[in-house]
């Protein structure tokens, strides 16, 4: 079975795609800053050094590699976004690609695939009548948009290595083990379904197991190349997401409660912006290549996660 280098492979997504990975049979080698401590051998799973900062990195590990999964970057709203975090959040992606794209260059390997993350935040907020987002869209000029469109151009050249590339577009991950429905869930400890602004704002969201099922797709299926939107079919509103999950974790008991703008202004700074814009995105493109999701809709998505 084929062996899939992965960056980014400790994150919430990495965690769960390593385990998908290794069910499937396939051998998984993780880029890390720092070697893990515990004796606890995983069957078919290793870890390799590498340093972006330093532009190192062990290469031993891509010459193994069959594939390579690059999921690294630092998280869009894990903290303000001040004009140093804001770099980090772009270079983090950009030099990670950098260091990928020199080392298969430049180092002996038989690499076949490269599947990217990118963020569906390339289209910016859906336009007053407009149709769902589709991948043939320009990039949006505001700060993901440009952060999306200079991470997608980072890993480009390896196509030039006649590698075959492919990115998918992520829309709001739902996961247990952290991210977005961590945040969604807090206000529900309390009895409280925290609609935020008006909830009207169309959420373009996927289960963290169809993300993962995805990126193997993306290795395993050679038709794949360029863009994919990897988004659930059914978009949703802030408010219907955060009712279904307030049903799903409480049954009745709860009171929905409107969070005002300005409160999220205060609590977010400009990150607010992204969680009061609404961004319909398609996925017709991946259905095409015969991708079935498991949870289409966010009643079956969040039935599974709550259970």
């Amino acid at each position: 079975m084929h062996t899939i280098l992965i960056s980014g492979g400790t994150g919430m997504i990495g965690k769960t795609l390593t385990k998908l990975l290794l069910k499937n049979g396939y051998e998984v080698i993780i880029l890390t800053r720092h070697l893990p401590t515990n004796n606890l051998a995983t069957p078919g799973l290793s870890y390799a050094i590498w340093d972006i900062t330093k532009q190192i990195i062990d290469n031993r590990a891509i010459e193994k590699a069959d594939h390579i999964i690059h999921l690294a970057g630092a998280g869009v709203v894990d903290k303000k976004w001040t004009s140093a975090y804001k770099k980090e959040i772009q270079d983090s992606r950009t030099e990670s690609s950098r260091l990928l794209v020199s080392t298969l260059k430049n180092f002996p390997n038989k690499v076949k695939t490269v599947a990217s993350a990118s963020a569906i935040g390339w289209y910016g907020a859906d336009a007053t009548g407009t149709k769902p987002f589709v991948e043939t869209e320009t990039s949006s000029k505001d700060f993901l948009g440009e952060t999306c469109r200079l991470w997608e151009e980072s890993v480009a050249p390896v196509e030039a290595l006649e590698v075959r590339l492919v990115k998918l577009r992520t829309g709001i991950v739902l996961s247990n083990s952290g991210g977005a429905l961590a945040e969604f869930k807090k206000p529900l400890k309390l009895g409280v379904a925290g609609i935020l602004g008006d909830g009207k704002q169309i959420v373009s969201w996927i289960h963290v197991d169809d993300l993962c099922r995805m990126y193997i797709s993306a290795i395993e299926n050679n038709n794949l190349s360029g863009a994919y939107n990897a988004v659930a079919p059914l978009p949703v509103s802030n408010k219907t997401l955060t009712l279904e999950l307030a049903k799903q974790l409480n049954g009745n008991r709860f009171i929905p409660l409107h969070v005002p703008i300005f409160v999220l202004k205060i609590m977010m700074g400009e990150r607010s912006v992204e969680v009061l814009k609404s961004n319909t995105v398609s996925c017709a493109k991946i259905q095409q290549t015969g991708f079935d999701f498991i949870y289409p809709d966010i009643e079956s998505a969040l039935k599974e996660l709550c259970e």
